[in-house]
C-alpha cells in the first residue's frame, strides 16, 4: 500500500516497528501468538483469501459410538465433504491463470484458512490474513506481501460474522458464499458481496412451493443458531400471511462437548418426539451447511430412546444454505429417512473440469495445502506414517488413493451448489480487477505501451464494481449482484434419492425464477418427483384437517392455528362451489341452489296452467259445476210456473243462478299464463259476481223473515215486504262492492309480476294485488254479506213453510264461511300457484255449497217428486 492511499482509510500511528507500517485498528489489542491453522496457499501477484470451514473444533470429544474402523481426534472432527469448497477455490484459480483474456501478465495467488466453525479461530485466521508473521501483532502490517485483495467466506452465518469486523476495517470485499449474517448495512454491510441470492426470494420460492403442493399444515425446525430468532420473527410471518399454518415450530439441539451431551440428547429427544407426534406430512427445515449433522441424528435418537423409526413418513423440506454433510463417525448412518425429501440450492452448473482436477490430487504432490492429509485419512480411513493423530489400527496412506472411489456420504465428485457459488466469487473478483485495470487503461492510452498491467490494486477500489459486475462464467452462465450487493440467481428444486449404501443422488425437478414474472415464476416437473415411500408414489396431503368440501364453509376452530377449522352445511338458500370457502353466498335471483349446495341451477318461470294435471283438474271442475248451475237453471225456467219457483221469487233466484254460474266461470281467469287484463279481472270479477250471489241470498232471507213478520194484525212492515225491497237489497250491496273495486282499480291495479323469491326452484309468474288492504276490504265485504245471510237464515230457519228455504240457506252459508274462514290462513301458508289453486278452490266449494244446499233439494223435488210441488203443500202447517 502507498502511504496516500493508506492514509485515506487507514490512519498512521506514531509508534515505530522495524519493518512494519503502523495502523490504528478500533477494537483490536496486542495478539498472542499465532495459532496453528489449516491453511492452503499459493504465491501470486495478487491474493485472494479464503476463510472456509472443513474442520469442526470440539472443546473435548464427543462420545458417540464409533465405527470400529474409526477414530475420532480428540479436538477436532474432519468434515470431508467441506473440503470440496477449499477445492472450487483453488480451482478457480487456476483456471483464471490459464486464461490471460482476464488478467494477463498477472497471477492470483490464494491463502485458505480453516475457521473449524469457531468464532476465535475465525479472528484468528483474519488476523493472519493481515499478518502473517510468526506473531500477529495488531494494527500493524509486517509482510512484505500485500494484503488480499478480497476475502471469500463460509459456508455458514457464524464464519462472516465474526471475520466482518476486522476485514471491514481495512476495506476488503468479502464475498459470502452461504449464509450471511444480519449486520449494521452502512458501517460493514457496503463491504458484503453475497454469492448467495435474497434469502426473501428463497422464503418466497419455499411458500410457492408448499402452496402449489397444497401443504398449509407444517412443521418448521431450524438450527439453534444466532440467525435463528430473526427466522422466527421476520420470516414465518410470510408463510402465515400466504395461508399457511404451523403445528410446531422448534429448533435442533446445539451441537455440544460430552460434558453436555446428555442434555443434548434430551432436548433432540423432545424435538423429535414433537415432530413424530405431529400430524402434519411436512417438515421445513431451516439451517446451514452443518444442520444436516443434526438432522442426521433423528433415527439414532429414536434408536437410542428405544422408539421405532417412524421418519419416513415425513416430506422434509430443506433451505439452500444446507447441504449433505457429515461427521466422520455418521458416515455409515441410514439416510434412507430422507429419501423423496426436497430442498432448494443455488441454481449451479455442474463442469467436467472441475471433475478433473479433482481426480489427479495426490497427497504427496500437494506441500501447501494443509487440508489435504487430514481429508485422506478421514476419507480412506488410513493414516500417514507422519501423522500426529493416534490411528492405531489404520492401514497406510499410499497417497494413490483415488478420490472418484469414494463413496458420496464421504465426497462428491460433481461440483455442489456451494462449491459453485466459491468458484462464481472468485471469478468476479478476476473480473472486477479486469474492469478496474480496463479503466484506468483507457485513462492512459498507449504511453506506456501496449503491455498488460495491473498497477497495485486496493481492496477498497473494488467495491463499487462487484456491486455492478456483470460477466459470464467458463459455463457460460451470466453472474450478476443486484443494488444489495447480492447474487441474482435462480434456485433449482431438488429431490433427494436416498439409497441403502448410503449413498443419494441430487435430481433437478425445476427452478425458481425471482425475478421472474407471477406466472413464470418457478417451474416444476412433478411427474419426477420421487416421494418417501410410505406415500406410495402420490402426492403426500399435509392439512390440519379434510379439506371442506363445496356445500360447505369453515369455521376456525378456537384455539386452534388459523387453518384447523370446522365444516358446517351452507345455510337454506346458499352455496359453496369451492373447497374450503369461509362463507356460503346467494344464488342469483334467477337461480337456486341444488340439493348439495355447490352450484347454482337455473329456475324455471311457474304459473298454474292448462297443461298440468291440477290446471286440468280445476278447470274441468269449473266447467263441470258451471254445466251442472245451467242445467239447473234451465230446470227452474222450464218449472218456473210451478209453485216451489213461484214460492221463492223466481227473479232472485234466475240472478242468483247467473251469479253461481259466474262464479263457476271466474277460477278460468285464474287458471293459464297472467297477463294485464286477467290480473285486472281475477279479483274485481270474483268479488262483484260473489257479492252478487250472497247479495241475493241476503235478500231471499230477509224478504221471507218480514213476510211472516207482517202476518201480525196492524203490522207496518208488510209495505217492506215484495220484490221492489228485494232487488233494492241486490243493487245496494252490489254497488258497495263495485265501488270498492272500482276504487281498487284506480289506486293501486292488480299487475302480473315475477315473484323469484317465494319458491325455491320456480320463478312464480302470478298477479300481484297491487293493493293488499284494497283486497283485504273486497273480501271483508263479502264475509260481511256472508255473515249478516247467515244471522238473517239463522232466526228464520223456524218458520212454518214446507217451502221455506231458510234452514237451506242457513246450512249454505254455514259452508259459505267456512270456507273462505279456512281460506285466509291456507292463501297465506302457501306460495306460488298453490295459492292460486286454494282461492280456485274456494271460490268452487263455496258456490258449489251455495248451489247443492238451495237448490239441490228444489231439484229433487221438481224432478223425482213432483206430487210435493202443489199449492197444498205450500199452505200446509207443521206442528
Amino acid at each position: 500500500m502507498s502511504g496516500a492511499q493508506d492514509g485515506e482509510y487507514l490512519t498512521p500511528v506514531a509508534k515505530h516497528i522495524p519493518g512494519c507500517v503502523a495502523y490504528t485498528t478500533p477494537g483490536l489489542n496486542t495478539g498472542e501468538p499465532a495459532p496453528i491453522l489449516h491453511k492452503y496457499y499459493q504465491s501470486g501477484d495478487l491474493i485472494i483469501a479464503g476463510i472456509i470451514s472443513q474442520i469442526y473444533i470440539f472443546s473435548e470429544s464427543l462420545s458417540f459410538e464409533k465405527h470400529p474402523s474409526q477414530e475420532i481426534s480428540d479436538d477436532h472432527m474432519v468434515l470431508t465433504h467441506l473440503y470440496q469448497h477449499i477445492l472450487a477455490l483453488a480451482f478457480a484459480v487456476k483456471e483464471i491463470n490459464g486464461t490471460p483474456q482476464i488478467l494477463p501478465n498477472v497471477t492470483l495467488g490464494f491463502h485458505i484458512y480453516n475457521s473449524h466453525f469457531s468464532a476465535s479461530w475465525t479472528n484468528e485466521a483474519s488476523m493472519e490474513l493481515l499478518f502473517r508473521r510468526t506473531r500477529v501483532i495488531p494494527n500493524y502490517k509486517c509482510d512484505a506481501e500485500s494484503t488480499p485483495i478480497a476475502v471469500i467466506g463460509g459456508p455458514n452465518s457464524n464464519v462472516c460474522l465474526h471475520m466482518t469486523p476486522i476485514l471491514s476495517t481495512y476495506k476488503i470485499p468479502q464475498l459470502i458464499y452461504g449464509s450471511s449474517p444480519v449486520m449494521n448495512k452502512k458501517s460493514q454491510g457496503v463491504f458484503f458481496h453475497q454469492m448467495f441470492p435474497n434469502g426473501d426470494h428463497q422464503y418466497r420460492g419455499i411458500i410457492q412451493l408448499l402452496l402449489h403442493f397444497q401443504w398449509t399444515w407444517i412443521g418448521v425446525v431450524s438450527q439453534d443458531r444466532e440467525n435463528t430468532e430473526g427466522f422466527i420473527e421476520n420470516v414465518l410471518p410470510m408463510f402465515s400471511q400466504s395461508g399457511i399454518c404451523f403445528d410446531f415450530i422448534e429448533t435442533f439441539p446445539k451441537l455440544t462437548s460430552s460434558s453436555g451431551v446428555t442434555d443434548m440428547v434430551k432436548e433432540g429427544f423432545h424435538t423429535i418426539s414433537v415432530i413424530m407426534g405431529s400430524t402434519t406430512n411436512v417438515v421445513v427445515v431451516h439451517g446451514e451447511i452443518h444442520s444436516m449433522m443434526a438432522l442426521k441424528m433423528v433415527p439414532q435418537v429414536l434408536n437410542f430412546e428405544h422408539q421405532p423409526m417412524r421418519t419416513k413418513g415425513k416430506v422434509w423440506f430443506m433451505t439452500a444454505q444446507m447441504d449433505i454433510t457429515s461427521f466422520p463417525f455418521q458416515r455409515n448412518w441410514d439416510i434412507s429417512f430422507l429419501h423423496g425429501s426436497l430442498s432448494l440450492a443455488v441454481h449451479s452448473v455442474d463442469l467436467l473440469a472441475f471433475q478433473k482436477f479433482l481426480q489427479i490430487k495426490n497427497p504427496s504432490a500437494e506441500k501447501e495445502d494443509g487440508f489435504i492429509k487430514d481429508f485422506w485419512e478421514e476419507s480412506f480411513e488410513c493414516s500417514f506414517p507422519s501423522s500426529v493423530t493416534d490411528n492405531i489400527g489404520r492401514q497406510i496412506c499410499t497417497g494413490e488413493e483415488k478420490m472418484e472411489a469414494l463413496p458420496v456420504s464421504v465426497f462428491e465428485m460433481r461440483m455442489t451448489a456451494h462449491s459453485y457459488n466459491i468458484y462464481n466469487a472468485v471469478y468476479a473478483v478476476a473480473h472486477a480487477l479486469h474492469i478496474r485495470h480496463s479503466s484506468q487503461f483507457k485513462q492512459r492510452g498507449m504511453a506506456e505501451g501496449e503491455r498488460w498491467e495491473l498497477p497495485n490494486p486496493q481492496p477498497w477500489q473494488l467495491h463499487h464494481i462487484l456491486r455492478s459486475i456483470s460477466f459470464n462464467n467458463s459455463a457460460g452462465e451470466k453472474v450478476h449482484f443486484d443494488e444489495n450487493g447480492k447474487l441474482i440467481a435462480d434456485f433449482d428444486i431438488i429431490n433427494w434419492l436416498m439409497f441403502p449404501n448410503q449413498s443419494f443422488l441430487r435430481v433437478k425437478i425445476g427452478k425458481i425464477d425471482p425475478v421472474g414474472t407471477e406466472e413464470k415464476s418457478f417451474t416444476i416437473h412433478e411427474d419426477a418427483i420421487v416421494w418417501p415411500n410410505q406415500f406410495n408414489q402420490t402426492r403426500p396431503i399435509s392439512i390440519c384437517n379434510d379439506h371442506c368440501s363445496s356445500g360447505y364453509s369453515r369455521t376456525k376452530k378456537e384455539g386452534k392455528p388459523f387453518c384447523c377449522y370446522d365444516c358446517f352445511p351452507c345455510p337454506e338458500g346458499k352455496i359453496s362451489n369451492q373447497k374450503d370457502m369461509d362463507d356460503c353466498f346467494q344464488c342469483p335471483e334467477d337461480q337456486y341452489p341444488n340439493n348439495g349446495q355447490h352450484i347454482c341451477l337455473p329456475k324455471y318461470i311457474s304459473f298454474l296452467s292448462y297443461d298440468e294435471p291440477l290446471g286440468i283438474s280445476l278447470a274441468t271442475f269449473a266447467l263441470l259445476l258451471t254445466f251442472i248451475t245451467a242445467l239447473v237453471l234451465r230446470i227452474f225456467i222450464k218449472h218456473k210456473d210451478t209453485p216451489i219457483v213461484k214460492a221463492n221469487n223466481w227473479t232472485l233466484t234466475y240472478v242468483l243462478l247467473l251469479a253461481l254460474l259466474l262464479s263457476f266461470l271466474c277460477p278460468l281467469l285464474f287458471i293459464g299464463q297472467p297477463t294485464k287484463i286477467t290480473c285486472l279481472l281475477q279479483q274485481t270479477a270474483f268479488g262483484v259476481i260473489f257479492s252478487v250471489a250472497v247479495s241475493c241470498i241476503l235478500a231471499k232471507t230477509t224478504i221471507v223473515l218480514l213476510a211472516f213478520m207482517a202476518t201480525k194484525p196492524g203490522s207496518r212492515k208488510r209495505r217492506w215486504v215484495g220484490k221492489q225491497q228485494a232487488t233494492s237489497i241486490v243493487l245496494f250491496c252490489s254497488l258497495i262492492q263495485a265501488i270498492l273495486c272500482s276504487l281498487w282499480l284506480a289506486t293501486s291495479p292488480p299487475f302480473p309480476e315475477l315473484d323469484m323469491h317465494s319458491v325455491t326452484k320456480e320463478i312464480v309468474l302470478e298477479c300481484n294485488e297491487g293493493s293488499v288492504a284494497m283486497f283485504y276490504c273486497v273480501l271483508g265485504f263479502m264475509g260481511m254479506l256472508a255473515m249478516i245471510s247467515f244471522t238473517v237464515a239463522f232466526l228464520a230457519r223456524k218458520l212454518p213453510d214446507s217451502f221455506n228455504e231458510a234452514k237451506f240457506i242457513t246450512f249454505s252459508m254455514l259452508v259459505f264461511c267456512s270456507v273462505w274462514l279456512s281460506f285466509v290462513p291456507t292463501y297465506l301458508s302457501t306460495k306460488g300457484k298453490y295459492m292460486v289453486a286454494v282461492e280456485i278452490f274456494s271460490i268452487l266449494a263455496s258456490s258449489f255449497g251455495l248451489l247443492g244446499c238451495i237448490f239441490f233439494p228444489k231439484c229433487y223435488i221438481i224432478l223425482l217428486r213432483p206430487e210435493l210441488n202443489s199449492r197444498g203443500q205450500l199452505t200446509i202447517r207443521k206442528s
